[in-house]
């Protein structure tokens, strides 16, 4: 086993100053599950007073009809992005319906034997919003509902262009950046960013994942290697977050793929192909059901491009008429999200400041260490690595695979910490507080005491609770009285009923304008072939 020593060593480059990261910004996706009083899913519509889950910039829903999706608008610092989270908390516990709560565990609370309890998402009569829907039916046939109740959070970051134009004038070295141009290069180098995120992935999940357990009716009817803890709760003594392992997404037709995010146009061309490119396993689920009704877009490997699960994706906003891949094409990558983060229970948003940090400084760190091309040999170290934390992650003989040997996971999880030190005071400096060399202290502690880590306080709760549930409940009983006591200020209260209002006309205007029956709009995805400019906007 080798020393972790002999790793590459990080050193904060000589040009880059705390100036060049003014204007770097973050935004926060946060997932939460609609729970009645009794612990199961509920049953009703998106609250109509929220606004139109289809239009609204901010809240939305998920796979399901009680999964939703609160999304902040990119700011300055972290303390904004969990503030305007917490505001938007604050709006859906206040017309949530009685006795409903926001589940505050990644993995799911009571689900029905029946899986098609669990309500698909809804989203209106146009064109777009049943293309919605029938996405999640597709995802429904093609892996089951019960997987598709996972919740989690996703932290988008985006590093300002002056960073990238002071870095590629020092790129003396490497004659072929400094002739990109400057779209091209921040893309090189935020896809470089990709490649060590996934290298770095163990200690995120490690030092974030919080789900070890779950409830016994999310296993029901799949092949499962957990253990009864207490009370219709299932677990892995070591484990960290379920949810980023076999229990989760997971999609064997995308193992193929071959995707390892080298470089734009092979990531780009890999998901086009497989947009295209049909899948014997989903053809035989069927394109309808005997009514004629559609089942899935099409039976390609990916129904779209957001079928396509990892711990991170490269992102630009798309305009209109583009898909994702297509903005990506036009325009580069924007921003990155990262998304292997589990919902912090002990959080009444689902995450913290503490945690918004460390990952803004993960990456940072990642963008800056040298990223040398993934081949398959690492790419297959990379899923075997994440499988091991996920499964045994606080075991203290855990041990990582790389190309170059095996190391063991305590001492080079210090390592890294200890060489993210630098980026974190930068960062402070570049604030003016403290936050981030505060947040690696916090992640040191939980490094060396197994047992402050989420995942241990997690079990530790859930045994004393008497089960995932009980957990689960008291947590989310907590949080929604609290949210419902708080008062937004009168502009912040002003500006939800606007927006909710503005998002139910553009709804209503989607569905005025809409020219042709669905089946017509759906046709060109059948098609074995790229989908032209009448793509649905790519937030699905």
């Amino acid at each position: 086993m080798r020393n972790p020593d002999l790793l590459t060593q990080f050193k904060l480059p000589a040009w880059l100053t705390p100036d060049h990261l003014s204007g770097m910004q973050r935004g926060i996706e946060k997932e939460s599950l609609r729970m009645q009083a009794n612990g199961f899913l509920s049953q009703t519509d998106h609250p109509a007073a929220l606004g139109s889950a289809l239009t609204h910039p901010h809240i939305t829903t998920d796979y399901s009809e009680a999964l939703i999706e609160l999304i902040t608008p990119p700011v300055s610092h972290p303390q904004q992005a969990l503030d305007f989270l917490r505001q938007l908390h604050v709006v859906v516990q206040q017309n949530l319906p009685e006795g409903e709560t926001l589940w505050p565990l990644s993995m799911p609370c009571m689900l029905d034997k029946d899986e098609n309890n669990i309500p698909l998402a809804r989203y209106g009569s146009s064109n777009l919003g049943q293309f919605k829907t029938l996405y999640r039916r597709g995802l429904g046939i093609r892996y089951g509902r019960r997987m598709q109740t996972i919740a989690g959070v996703h932290y988008n970051v985006s590093f300002p262009d002056q960073l990238f134009t002071a870095w590629q004038q020092q790129s003396s070295t490497a004659p072929e950046l400094q002739q990109l141009s400057l779209q091209d290069y921040r893309s090189e180098r935020y896809f470089g960013l990709i490649r060590n995120f996934l290298r770095l992935a163990p200690l995120v999940v490690y030092l974030l994942g919080a789900s070890p357990s779950v409830c016994a009716c999310f296993l029901s009817g799949r092949q499962h290697h957990l253990q009864p803890l207490v009370s219709g709760t299932m677990y892995l003594p070591e484990a960290t977050a379920l949810r980023m392992g076999r229990l989760g997404y997971q999609n064997s037709a995308q193992r193929g793929l071959g995707i390892h995010y080298n470089n734009m146009q092979d990531y780009i061309r890999g998901i086009e192909q497989a947009i295209h490119t049909p899948y014997q396993a989903f053809s035989e689920l069927g394109l309808d059901d005997e009514n004629g009704e559609p089942l899935q877009i099409n039976d390609h490997v990916l129904q779209i491009e957001n079928e396509y699960y990892s711990p991170i994706r490269p992102k630009q906003i798309p305009q209109s008429g583009e898909t994702p891949a297509q903005a990506l094409k036009n325009r580069g990558v924007a921003y990155i999200e990262l998304r292997a983060v589990d919902i912090n229970p002990y959080s009444d948003i689902g995450i913290d400041l503490t945690s918004a940090c460390f990952l803004e400084v993960v990456a940072l760190y990642a963008l800056l260490q040298e990223s040398p091309a993934i081949d398959d040999s690492e790419q297959d170290c990379i899923d075997h690595n994440l499988i091991k934390v996920v499964d045994q992650g606080r075991n203290v003989n855990l041990s990582l695979n790389t190309p170059d040997g095996e190391y063991l996971f305590k001492p080079w999880a210090h390592q890294q910490l200890e060489h993210m030190q630098a980026i974190a005071r930068m960062l402070d400096e570049a604030t003016a507080q403290p936050i981030y060399q505060a947040a690696l202290q916090v992640m040191s502690k939980r490094l060396e005491h197994v047992e402050h880590t989420l995942s241990a306080q997690v079990l530790s709760d859930t045994v004393t609770a008497g089960g995932s549930w009980r957990f689960g409940h008291a947590l989310a009983s907590r949080y929604a009285s609290q949210q419902r006591e708080q008062q937004l200020q009168p502009e912040q209260q002003q500006y939800f009923d606007q927006i909710a209002e503005q998002s139910w006309q553009a709804q209503q205007t989607l569905e005025q304008q809409d020219q042709g029956d669905f089946k017509t709009y759906l046709a060109p995805y059948r098609q074995n072939h790229a989908v032209s400019a009448t793509s649905p906007k790519e937030h699905v």
